[in-house]
């Protein structure tokens, strides 16, 4: 098999269970699982998670925000990935998560040592939140045997193995981190300017991809039972996408630096006509979060021209339906190319209404919320999986770059 065509796809459906592990060609197909849960019977906790995530993702100069003694709470939309460990592997069920970068087990299924496990000395602890919306771990590092199936097998990998942990959702065994490996310093008490390999790193390293790059394809929310995206290791999947790739560097300013993290600027209305929203700052991608967090002063702004309010009962801003037939785009320019957000793409979507009986199905909740801080703070912005639905996306290790591309789901209107 040459180096360039070995990828991996991963076929995402909203399902409960995988399907079976299905080889096309030189690449592997795999069950990645999208999951829905609303315990409190409330859609707030989605905000307030995503509220606790951006606290925590800005906080990458302190130590504090390691503590592991955090009361949890967890509602929310995750990816999850079927990943092998040891040999013969035991398969955990892991959230993919953009906004991190080490990859745990032991949570709902403990760890399986086997021959190819090798027990460390070295402690390890990570937090996703904050307050009382966190996920969080402590344990061990072992050296292990991680698959993903096929020739997506990294020897020898850094795997942590948490003996206390919290927040994770039923089904979930721990995390599977896509995020830079600079988001793993802080994580080794011994050791807190150490690093811990990611996959993607792994597969690089070991020559098992051409490219550390990642490709991630979702499309927006529908009928739970046809749901589909893909995660590809190595290239992008141009079958995915529809015009060309747009990239930009990542960031060199922190707190964004440590994640991948770039500048961009987002205004509303129509192109040529449009107001300025965020004017030109750093800020995130994170397919970890469910919201479009801009910082304080933009959000005002975006609600005073869409002329939203904010509801009580969720926290999250609100439009009528008239308001929401003079919605007007919302416009990510990157590289100087606009990414623009339809009304529909704003909008939380209301075919997930029905999950949640307390909600009025009158009201129209938008996916814009405030990450807490002004303008200037090395994180002014934090887009996340309701953005992620509608453009491709690409994290390029290799040559320190994002990209984002339209797909056949952009402007569609069906959430």
């Amino acid at each position: 098999m040459s180096l360039a065509a070995s990828f991996l796809i991963l076929s995402l459906a909203l399902s409960i269970t995988g399907s079976p592990l299905e080889v096309r060609n030189s690449s592997i197909t795999l069950p990645l699982t999208r999951r829905l849960n609303f315990p409190n019977g409330t859609i707030s906790n989605f905000l307030q998670r995503d509220k606790a995530r951006v606290a925590a993702l800005g906080d990458y100069n302190t130590h504090s925000r390691r503590a592991n003694n955090v009361p949890v709470t967890n509602s929310h939309f995750d990816w999850t990935v079927q990943v092998g460990v040891g040999s013969p592997p035991t398969f955990y069920n892991l959230v993919v998560d953009s906004g991190s970068s080490i990859t745990w087990v032991g949570a709902l299924k403990q760890y399986v040592k086997t021959v190819t496990s090798v027990p460390t000395d070295i402690p390890v602890r990570e937090r996703y939140g904050a307050a009382n919306y966190a996920s969080f771990f402590q344990g061990m590092i072992y050296r292990d045997t991680i698959t993903l199936g096929g020739e997506l097998t990294v020897t020898n990998f850094k795997l942590a193995v948490a003996s206390t942990f919290g927040g994770l959702d039923p089904g979930e065994d721990g995390y599977f981190g896509i995020g830079p490996r600079s988001l793993s310093l802080l994580s080794l008490p011994l050791t807190p300017h150490d690093m811990i390999p990611t996959f993607t790193d792994g597969l690089y390293d070991q020559r098992k991809i051409d490219s550390n790059v990642i490709g991630i394809f979702l499309a927006p929310t529908t009928d739970p039972d046809n749901r589909f995206g893909e995660l590809t290791f190595g290239e992008p999947d141009n079958t995915k996408y529809t015009d060309e790739i747009v990239y930009t560097p990542v960031t060199d300013v922190p707190p964004a630096s440590y994640h991948w993290g770039f500048e961009q600027k987002i205004t509303y209305g129509q192109l040529e006509e449009e107001i300025e929203i965020l004017g030109t700052t750093v800020g995130i991608i994170d397919s970890g979060s469910n919201f479009i967090a801009i910082a304080t002063d933009a959000y005002e702004r975006y609600k005073t021209a869409t002329g939203a309010i904010v509801d009580p009962r969720t926290g999250q801003l609100k439009i009528t339906p008239d308001q929401y037939s003079a919605l007007q785009p919302l416009n990510f320019h990157i590289e100087g190319r606009p990414f623009s957000l339809n009304a529909n793409a704003q909008i939380w979507p209301r075919s997930l209404l029905r999950f949640n009986p307390t909600l009025d199905p009158n009201n129209i909740y938008l996916v814009v919320m405030d990450i807490g801080s002004p303008t200037g703070t090395g994180l002014d912005f934090r887009i996340g999986y309701t953005f992620m639905q509608r453009f491709y996306t690409v994290l390029d290790g290799s040559n320190q770059r994002i990209g984002f591309a339209p797909t056949q789901f952009t402007d569609v209107t069906t959430d």
